[in-house]
Protein backbone atom coordinates (compact mmCIF):
# COMPACT_ATOMS: atom_id res chain seq x y z
CA UNK A 1 0.00 0.00 0.00
CA UNK A 2 1.46 3.25 -1.00
CA UNK A 3 1.20 7.04 0.54
CA UNK A 4 -2.32 8.08 -0.19
CA UNK A 5 -2.73 11.76 -0.38
CA UNK A 6 -4.98 13.71 1.84
CA UNK A 7 -7.84 13.75 -0.58
CA UNK A 8 -8.03 9.92 -0.21
CA UNK A 9 -9.14 10.17 3.30
CA UNK A 10 -12.19 8.36 3.85
CA UNK A 11 -14.37 5.89 5.60
CA UNK A 12 -13.34 3.16 3.11
CA UNK A 13 -9.57 3.61 3.69
CA UNK A 14 -7.90 0.24 5.74
CA UNK A 15 -7.54 1.32 9.04
CA UNK A 16 -7.99 5.05 8.75
CA UNK A 17 -11.77 4.52 10.07
CA UNK A 18 -14.76 6.96 9.77
CA UNK A 19 -13.98 10.59 10.79
CA UNK A 20 -17.18 11.31 12.08
CA UNK A 21 -16.96 7.70 14.51
CA UNK A 22 -13.50 8.78 15.43
CA UNK A 23 -14.61 12.19 16.69
CA UNK A 24 -17.03 10.49 19.10
CA UNK A 25 -15.68 8.13 20.82
CA UNK A 26 -12.14 10.81 21.09
CA UNK A 27 -11.16 14.21 22.40
CA UNK A 28 -10.69 15.41 18.42
CA UNK A 29 -13.40 16.96 16.57
CA UNK A 30 -14.23 15.66 13.02
CA UNK A 31 -11.56 18.29 11.18
CA UNK A 32 -9.49 17.67 14.37
CA UNK A 33 -9.63 14.47 12.95
CA UNK A 34 -8.86 15.34 8.93
CA UNK A 35 -6.18 17.43 10.09
CA UNK A 36 -4.17 15.14 11.86
CA UNK A 37 -4.91 12.38 8.71
CA UNK A 38 -2.38 14.90 6.90
CA UNK A 39 0.04 15.00 9.54
CA UNK A 40 -0.18 10.77 10.31
CA UNK A 41 0.20 10.61 6.17
CA UNK A 42 3.76 13.08 6.22
CA UNK A 43 4.91 10.59 9.62
CA UNK A 44 3.99 7.34 7.55
CA UNK A 45 5.47 8.12 4.46
CA UNK A 46 8.89 9.85 6.16
CA UNK A 47 10.84 6.42 6.01
CA UNK A 48 8.92 3.57 4.52
CA UNK A 49 6.35 4.68 2.15
CA UNK A 50 3.95 1.94 2.75
CA UNK A 51 1.49 4.54 4.79
CA UNK A 52 1.46 2.93 7.77
CA UNK A 53 3.47 4.65 10.85
CA UNK A 54 7.10 2.35 11.86
CA UNK A 55 9.01 2.31 15.21
CA UNK A 56 11.44 4.53 12.77
CA UNK A 57 9.24 6.92 11.61
CA UNK A 58 7.41 7.27 15.04
CA UNK A 59 10.87 7.76 16.45
CA UNK A 60 11.99 10.95 13.91
CA UNK A 61 8.65 12.46 13.94
CA UNK A 62 8.81 12.45 18.11
CA UNK A 63 12.33 12.77 18.98
CA UNK A 64 14.07 13.66 15.69
CA UNK A 65 16.00 10.87 15.57
CA UNK A 66 15.34 7.65 13.61
CA UNK A 67 18.34 5.39 14.67
CA UNK A 68 18.97 6.30 18.33
CA UNK A 69 18.23 3.50 20.60
CA UNK A 70 15.19 4.97 22.57
CA UNK A 71 13.91 3.34 25.64
CA UNK A 72 11.02 6.06 26.13
CA UNK A 73 10.15 6.64 22.51
CA UNK A 74 9.53 2.38 22.54
CA UNK A 75 7.73 2.24 25.47
CA UNK A 76 4.74 4.93 23.57
CA UNK A 77 4.59 3.64 20.49
CA UNK A 78 4.23 0.24 22.04
CA UNK A 79 1.09 2.00 24.12
CA UNK A 80 -0.03 3.13 20.32
CA UNK A 81 0.46 -0.12 18.61
CA UNK A 82 -3.13 -1.47 20.15
CA UNK A 83 -3.17 -4.10 18.00
CA UNK A 84 0.43 -5.25 18.78
CA UNK A 85 1.62 -5.70 15.05
CA UNK A 86 4.59 -3.61 15.00
CA UNK A 87 3.11 -0.79 13.15
CA UNK A 88 0.55 2.23 14.12
CA UNK A 89 -2.18 2.50 11.90
CA UNK A 90 -5.02 6.02 11.40
CA UNK A 91 -7.30 4.70 13.73
CA UNK A 92 -4.55 3.73 16.13
CA UNK A 93 -2.92 6.96 15.64
CA UNK A 94 -6.04 8.73 16.60
CA UNK A 95 -7.14 7.10 19.43
CA UNK A 96 -4.04 6.80 21.35
CA UNK A 97 -3.19 10.55 20.55
CA UNK A 98 -6.62 11.36 22.17
CA UNK A 99 -5.47 11.08 24.95
CA UNK A 100 -2.97 13.67 24.86
CA UNK A 101 -5.80 16.50 24.45
CA UNK A 102 -6.16 19.01 26.70
CA UNK A 103 -9.67 17.79 26.45
CA UNK A 104 -8.62 14.67 27.30
CA UNK A 105 -10.50 13.31 30.70
CA UNK A 106 -7.43 13.28 33.66
CA UNK A 107 -8.56 9.83 34.38
CA UNK A 108 -7.80 8.96 30.90
CA UNK A 109 -4.38 10.23 31.47
CA UNK A 110 -3.63 8.79 34.61
CA UNK A 111 -4.79 4.85 33.10
CA UNK A 112 -2.34 5.99 30.17
CA UNK A 113 0.51 7.47 32.49
CA UNK A 114 0.22 3.94 34.47
CA UNK A 115 0.47 1.66 31.72
CA UNK A 116 3.50 3.86 30.33
CA UNK A 117 4.95 2.79 34.19
CA UNK A 118 4.12 -0.82 34.39
CA UNK A 119 6.45 -2.23 31.84
CA UNK A 120 6.26 -5.95 32.32
CA UNK A 121 2.03 -5.65 32.10
CA UNK A 122 1.67 -7.06 35.19
CA UNK A 123 -1.24 -4.59 36.42
CA UNK A 124 1.38 -2.92 38.85
CA UNK A 125 4.32 -0.84 39.25
CA UNK A 126 7.13 -1.90 40.63
CA UNK A 127 9.94 -0.16 42.33
CA UNK A 128 12.84 -1.65 39.39
CA UNK A 129 9.44 -0.70 36.63
CA UNK A 130 9.70 3.38 38.21
CA UNK A 131 13.32 2.90 38.32
CA UNK A 132 13.56 2.57 34.59
CA UNK A 133 10.70 4.93 33.47
CA UNK A 134 12.80 8.10 35.79
CA UNK A 135 16.23 6.89 34.10
CA UNK A 136 14.30 6.63 30.33
CA UNK A 137 12.61 10.66 31.25
CA UNK A 138 16.12 12.01 32.39
CA UNK A 139 17.80 11.04 29.25
CA UNK A 140 14.89 12.34 26.94
CA UNK A 141 15.52 15.45 29.17
CA UNK A 142 19.33 15.09 28.55
CA UNK A 143 19.23 16.01 32.35
CA UNK A 144 22.32 14.08 33.99
CA UNK A 145 21.64 13.50 37.69
CA UNK A 146 23.81 11.26 40.10
CA UNK A 147 23.09 7.79 41.26
CA UNK A 148 22.21 8.90 44.83
CA UNK A 149 19.76 11.85 43.51
CA UNK A 150 18.21 8.73 41.56
CA UNK A 151 17.74 6.82 43.75
CA UNK A 152 16.32 9.67 46.06
CA UNK A 153 13.81 10.39 43.50
CA UNK A 154 12.53 6.79 42.77
CA UNK A 155 12.66 5.73 46.90
CA UNK A 156 10.57 9.33 47.34
CA UNK A 157 7.93 8.37 44.53
CA UNK A 158 7.62 5.07 45.20
CA UNK A 159 7.33 5.75 48.94
CA UNK A 160 4.41 8.32 48.49
CA UNK A 161 2.47 6.37 45.61
CA UNK A 162 2.91 2.77 47.37
CA UNK A 163 0.24 3.22 50.50
CA UNK A 164 0.14 0.39 51.68
CA UNK A 165 3.92 -0.55 51.43
CA UNK A 166 3.46 -3.99 49.89
CA UNK A 167 6.17 -3.24 47.47
CA UNK A 168 3.85 -2.20 44.07
CA UNK A 169 1.94 0.18 43.35
CA UNK A 170 -1.70 -0.67 42.01
CA UNK A 171 -4.07 1.17 39.99
CA UNK A 172 -5.61 2.99 42.91
CA UNK A 173 -2.82 3.72 44.53
CA UNK A 174 -1.23 5.52 41.45
CA UNK A 175 -4.69 7.51 41.19
CA UNK A 176 -4.44 8.94 44.95
CA UNK A 177 -0.64 9.98 44.12
CA UNK A 178 -1.77 11.63 41.17
CA UNK A 179 -4.35 13.67 42.85
CA UNK A 180 -1.80 14.95 45.30
CA UNK A 181 1.09 15.38 42.76
CA UNK A 182 -0.85 16.27 39.70
CA UNK A 183 2.57 16.95 38.27
CA UNK A 184 2.74 13.92 37.30
CA UNK A 185 0.71 14.36 34.65
CA UNK A 186 2.24 17.23 32.80
CA UNK A 187 3.55 15.60 29.76
CA UNK A 188 0.31 13.74 29.36
CA UNK A 189 -1.06 17.06 27.74
CA UNK A 190 -0.03 18.49 23.95
CA UNK A 191 -1.42 22.11 23.85
CA UNK A 192 -0.66 21.68 20.05
CA UNK A 193 -3.62 19.53 19.39
CA UNK A 194 -6.26 21.90 20.30
CA UNK A 195 -4.88 24.06 17.30
CA UNK A 196 -3.88 21.07 15.01
CA UNK A 197 -6.70 22.50 12.46
CA UNK A 198 -4.44 25.95 12.08
CA UNK A 199 -0.94 24.55 11.81
CA UNK A 200 1.02 21.56 12.25
CA UNK A 201 3.59 21.31 15.54
CA UNK A 202 6.59 22.60 14.56
CA UNK A 203 8.69 19.94 15.92
CA UNK A 204 6.96 17.39 13.77
CA UNK A 205 8.90 16.31 11.01
CA UNK A 206 11.06 19.15 11.27
CA UNK A 207 14.34 17.15 11.17
CA UNK A 208 14.88 14.64 8.20
CA UNK A 209 16.65 11.50 8.57
CA UNK A 210 19.81 11.39 9.06
CA UNK A 211 20.97 8.49 6.90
Amino acid sequence: MGCASSSQFGPRAVGHGDPAVLASDTSFTVNEVEALYELYRRMSCSIIKDGLIHKEEFQLAMFRNSKKANFFADRVFDLFDLKRNGVIDFEEFVRSLSVFHPRAPTSEKTAFAFKLYDLRGTGYIEKEELREMVLALLDESDLCLSDSVVEAIVDNTFNQADSNGDGKIDPEEWKEFVKKNPAALRNMSLPYLQDITLAFPSFIMRSEAND
